[in-house]
């Protein structure tokens, strides 16, 4: 039975990467606030906690704006921020 071992150098290196692309995208991400973002379906959906069939009922009458670009739908995340700030309800402890 063969054995493979990777030399710990190349496992180093490789740790190196990952770390640089980890340290991009959290530079990103500071960079580039969720207001401004756009969201597909999924995240949309997610923020929310609702079905895409609700997501879908809320473009269709008009509650949450779109893009669509090539048959995708994109969602603006100040958009979905701006409709739950709407809907908040302070609730009164008696």
């Amino acid at each position: 039975m063969e054995t493979n071992s990777i030399n710990p150098e190349t496992v180093q290196i490789l740790f190196d990467k990952v770390e640089d692309i980890r340290q991009l995208l959290l530079k990103e991400k500071k960079d580039y606030p969720l207001s401004e973002r756009w969201l597909d379906i999924a995240e949309a959906c997610m923020i929310l906690n609702v079905s895409k069939r609700t997501l879908q009922n809320y473009r269709d009458k008009g509650i949450l704006a779109y893009s669509q670009v090539s048959g995708k739908i994109y969602f603006k995340a100040a958009d979905i921020d701006l409709h739950l700030k709407k809907h908040y309800q302070v609730v009164s402890v008696k």
